[in-house]
């Protein structure tokens, strides 16, 4: 018959042959490198450098800079915008942003009632200095340049988004952000 002594030194040298056999093979996992198979949302690329500081004069530069620097061909697609399609794009926004009347701001402030609202005005929202310093409403106008480039629009603004690809997604999106009030704002004709 086996003792305690004889026990505590069987189950320690099972259990150290365990700890060598699992410790090993975590450590080798650690340091083999593992992707997933597809990664969840990535933010989309900025556009690039040459393009943004593109002089005006050239007719890819002429063709660039209305997005860049208004929202007039958002605000030509608001009347055929989607509304639908511009919730499912929102979901993108979801991971800072909630828009519900009445919930409190998360990582950015939320967005309920946002159209023609004061920039930098959602209570209990920290908001850059940057952002404070803006002024003005958030027009169609406004958010179509905002959505477009953010940084852009508002150079320190804490918002780490680069902004929607396309006039057709920002104007959706747009369209969205006009149906959530108690009172909706209509878009333009």
């Amino acid at each position: 018959m086996m003792d305690s002594f004889e026990f505590t030194k069987l189950a320690g040298a099972v259990l150290s042959a365990l700890l060598l056999i699992f410790g090993t093979r975590t450590i080798i996992d650690m340091n083999v490198g593992h992707h997933p198979e597809k990664p969840g949302y990535t933010l989309p690329a900025a556009p690039p450098a040459e393009a943004a500081a593109a002089p005006a004069g050239g007719a890819e530069g002429a063709a660039a800079a209305p997005a860049a620097a208004n929202g007039e061909d958002v605000i030509a697609l608001l009347s055929k915008a989607n509304a639908d399609n511009g919730k499912a794009i929102f979901k993108k926004c979801q991971a800072c942003h909630v828009a519900e009347k009445g919930k409190a701001p998360t990582v950015g402030p939320n967005l309920w009632d946002v159209v023609n609202r004061k920039k930098g005005s959602y209570p209990g929202y920290q908001y850059s200095e940057a952002m404070q310093k803006k002024g003005g409403e958030w027009s169609f106008d406004q958010l179509a340049q905002f959505l477009h480039s953010p940084k852009a629009f508002v150079p320190g603004t804490k918002m780490l988004f680069n902004g929607l690809g396309s006039p057709s997604d920002e104007a959706d999106v747009i369209a969205y952000l006009a149906t959530l009030a108690d009172t909706p704002v209509p878009l333009p004709k």
